[in-house]
């Protein structure tokens, strides 16, 4: 009996020394054992931002049922939480004066309002893409050239980019290795860490596979299914894809037919009659792009417009090309070239074929012409109204996606 109360007396004991030292139990649903977990040097950093025993619902988000694309990957809400951090962490880049936010702001959903984004040396060589439904789509390459095979390895390739986030590791470049090493003497991701991977405190550090799963992990999350359009659909009950929808005016839904419907080529490229033919490459209900598109006209390169970039065939889905007032979320393409939607409908209205792109997407080029889709004025307009539905309302100021260093 006295054995008995003694281990009992002992255990509230060790209760009380970890709280009195900064140390609170958590456990997910993950967990595997009852590992208490310091949070001290995250409240202090993160104040309210971030709470280990409660923390944001990235995994379990509503996804409407007509969305069906999924290019994988993973989403843990504790590895999540690590990589909203990572992502705002200006610790990433050599001199601290960069994060991934930088480059990709949640106020612009998710992109960047100059043309080419500044890094520790240098602009970025493309514009920076908007990082809205990254993972609802079926093309599973990332970059505008697709030159990561997934999501997770694209997340690294900014920091170790010389001109971007510079730890190259080339021509006196730091290299990843000394980020992690930086990172792993951080008491918050000391704490993180342990906690996200449900280990004692010192027993887990950091590696790339790490930052590239928890940054993927955060980047997934990020979506944006309230939109007049995502309302439309719920109103009609059904999954029927282009179906006029009830809480459309006459322009939107006259915008959503010829966004849908494919056109009717005469001699020459001419459009004759049918839609604009959009949803050929931008699949609603995701409107994401169709993974065997090539290069849509833009061939130029940023830095020099003599050099031919003839590989840049992804696109980030079509929701939130604008925000919530009307203002486009930064310029379009991978030159940055285009600045309104109007711009943008004249760009597939009457296509240009630069000499040497031999990569153009055939749907553009239709009977070997280069297409000429005679926009009217009013169809300008509709297709517009459309356009504008697909906007979201949460994905600008939800704090789950927020600056969690921005107490």
């Amino acid at each position: 009996m006295i054995t008995k109360y003694l281990k009992k007396l002992m255990f509230s004991l060790l209760i009380c020394i970890g709280l009195l030292n900064g140390y609170h139990c958590t456990k997910n649903s993950d967990d595997t054992n009852n590992t208490t977990y310091s949070d001290e040097a995250i409240k202090r950093t993160f104040g309210e931002a971030i709470n280990i025993n409660n923390p944001e619902n990235y995994a379990s988000q509503n996804i409407p049922s007509y969305i069906i694309a999924d290019n994988g990957g993973v989403i843990d809400d504790k590895k999540a939480t690590l990589g909203r951090v990572l992502f705002y962490d200006k610790a990433l880049s050599t001199n601290g004066s960069i994060a991934c936010a930088s480059c990709h702001q949640q106020q612009f959903a998710f992109s960047d309002t100059a043309i080419q984004s500044k890094g520790v040396n240098g602009l970025t060589g493309r514009h920076s893409m908007r990082l809205i439904n990254a993972r609802f789509a079926r093309e599973t390459k990332f970059f505008w050239n697709e030159r990561a095979a997934s999501l997770e390895a694209q997340t690294t390739q900014p920091i170790q980019d010389h001109a971007e986030m510079g730890y190259s590791g080339l021509n006196g470049d730091p290299n990843i290795d000394d980020l992690l090493t930086k990172l792993n003497a951080i008491d918050y991701y000391q704490e993180l860490s342990a906690w996200a991977y449900n280990q004692n405190k010192g027993d887990k550090t950091l590696n790339e596979q790490d930052l590239q799963d928890c940054l993927g992990a955060f980047i997934r999350s990020i979506q944006s299914f309230d939109s007049k359009f995502d309302e439309g659909r719920k109103q009609l009950g059904n999954n029927q894809n282009n179906a006029p929808l009830p809480n459309f005016s006459a322009d939107e839904n006259a915008g959503l037919q010829l966004f849908s419907a494919p056109p009717v080529f005469g001699d020459s490229g001419i459009r004759i009659a049918g839609g604009l033919g959009c949803g050929g490459c931008h699949r609603a209900p995701e409107f994401d792009i169709d993974p065997n598109t090539r290069n849509n006209g833009f061939v130029r390169t940023i830095d020099n417009p003599a050099i031919l970039d003839l590989n840049n065939t992804r696109s980030p889905t079509l929701r939130d090309l604008v925000n919530l007032n009307g203002d486009l979320n930064g310029p379009m393409m991978h030159t940055g070239s285009i600045n309104s939607l109007e711009t943008l409908i004249g760009h597939y209205n009457r296509i240009i074929v630069r000499p040497g792109n031999n990569q153009i997407d055939p749907r553009l080029t239709p009977r070997g012409f280069p297409q000429r889709l005679n926009v009217t004025p009013a169809e300008r307009q509709q297709i517009i109204a459309f356009l504008e539905t697909l906007t979201g309302n949460s994905v600008y100021t939800d704090a789950k996606w927020s600056n969690p260093f921005a107490q």
